[in-house]
């Protein structure tokens, strides 16, 4: 694939949209203002009675449900999907640099979902200044909350400003694209080409974005993203789904379903099976929607289905490492949430699904003929399903089952709403909605100096 059809290639979701495109920007849109505009109102005005949240004691209620599991889910989804994009940079993948600035772009979408549902959970959005704002100061030595919400905001930053650096150079060529400043005369007819797929109300954004560049910077550019790469792969399993977020449940005696020295590796596995599996199922939809078969090859499947394997196989490890710890000789309320996780029908789903997907790519990874990318694919939005199958009974079972005495006469119970199910909904709605709209903006295969 020679240069000028590879950046007509990669030019493609920045032409004009289609008739299609709009369907699904209506659609997806229709989502989200659903939620926004009638359920979200609707729990604000008759408050979180409407959901199947409730306030423990006798009553048997569950404080937290499929928001927190949902926030869970968005954030493993973006911590996963930035790792993959820092290891192109910092281990040389070339198989999965096609993918690499997708996955930048699914982490800064799934960082304001996860962000959103818990303004959602909050119950009163007013409460992110009187509560965690105003508490932020006081709180910041010893609550494993706002440290959630320092660290999220500091990986949010320093996404942004990945991103930021590695469009420098894209937005600088795509200006000159539409501007025909700087390039060599017997270049023009295919620039010209490649001019009328680019939107020209784009051209006053695409210059302020790259203001200040100039060629010489690029090598300083890729030092400070090699740097930034490996300060992300290094937070990710120290202080975010290996670290805080596990904090704010192992941490809690008297919670059984919670309480386990086990849970950072546990909830760094499930991010790196989900983020694998969402990296599989939104390539695939590029690759299908703009022909994108050489840009996106199938190389890049196969090894994307190899991690998946992998990071299931360790999912499904750490699953039996629980499951045997609460089953032989264990304290009477971790033998509660065991059982109560065993007899549970999605919990086995769940496992079944990773369990499916796992046989599959293992087989593919040792016979390659059986290895197919609509298949790979397939495999892949089943892990993601699992997974969030998993956290939201993780969250809601772990509730149910407390150390209290006031709660072992009647367990908590739990089941969700339609106004949680359209919350469900919202969010893969609007990461639909912002990875279409990110799409029309810049490119989402990086482009390359040479070209």
């Amino acid at each position: 694939m020679d240069n000028q059809a590879r950046m007509m290639g990669i030019l493609k979701p920045l032409a004009r949209p289609s008739g299609r495109f709009y369907v699904l920007l209506v659609l997806a849109g229709a989502a989200v203002a659903w939620f926004l505009f009638y359920a979200w109102p609707f729990q604000l005005r008759y408050g979180l009675i409407v959901t199947g949240l409730a306030d423990w004691g006798s009553g048997g209620g569950v404080p937290w449900g499929v928001y927190i599991g949902s926030f869970i889910w968005w954030v493993g989804i973006a911590h996963g999907g930035i790792i993959i994009s820092a290891s192109v940079r910092l281990f040389k993948i070339k198989s999965l640099a096609p993918v690499a600035r997708l996955a930048e772009l699914m982490t800064i979408a799934a960082l304001t979902i996860a962000a959103s549902f818990i303004i959602i959970d909050l119950g009163r959005p007013d409460r992110v200044v009187t509560s965690v704002i105003r508490a932020f100061p006081l709180s910041i030595n010893h609550s494993p909350l706002i440290w959630d919400v320092t660290v999220i905001t500091l990986y949010f930053v320093m996404t942004g400003t990945y991103l930021l650096l590695t469009l420098r150079r894209d937005t600088h060529m795509l200006y000159d694209i539409m501007t025909g400043t700087r390039l060599p005369p017997e270049r023009r007819s295919e620039v010209y080409a490649m001019r009328r797929r680019l939107p020209p109300f784009l051209a006053p954004l695409y210059r302020r974005m790259h203001i200040g560049y100039h060629q010489s910077e690029d090598k300083k550019v890729e030092q400070m993203v090699w740097f930034l790469a490996l300060g992300l792969i290094i937070l990710a399993p120290l202080l975010l789904h290996g670290g805080v977020i596990p904090w704010l449940f192992q941490l809690l005696p008297s919670m059984p379903g919670y309480f386990s020295a086990i849970q950072g590796p546990t909830f760094l596995s499930i991010a790196l099976t989900s983020a694998m599996g969402a990296v599989l199922v939104i390539a695939y939809v590029f690759r299908r929607v703009y022909g994108w078969k050489e840009l996106l090859p199938d190389r890049t499947f196969f090894v994307l289905g190899g991690a998946l394997a992998f990071f299931a196989l360790l999912f499904l490890w750490l699953q039996l490492q629980q499951i045997i710890w609460g089953s032989y000789a264990p304290s009477l309320g971790v033998a509660k949430v065991t059982e109560a996780k065993v007899e549970s029908p999605f919990y086995w789903t769940a496992i079944g699904l990773v369990g499916a997907s796992l046989l599959y790519l293992g087989a593919q990874l040792l016979y390659r003929p059986l290895f197919s990318v609509s298949r790979t694919v397939v495999a892949g939005l089943a892990s993601v399903l699992a997974v969030f199958i998993e956290k939201a009974l993780f969250v809601v079972e772990g509730l149910e089952y407390p150390a209290f005495r006031l709660y072992q006469a009647v367990p908590g119970q739990y089941s969700t709403t339609w106004v949680e199910n359209s919350a469900i909904l919202y969010g893969v709605a609007l990461l639909v909605l912002l990875l279409m709209v990110m799409a029309k903006v810049i490119p989402v295969i990086e482009m390359k100096a040479e070209e």
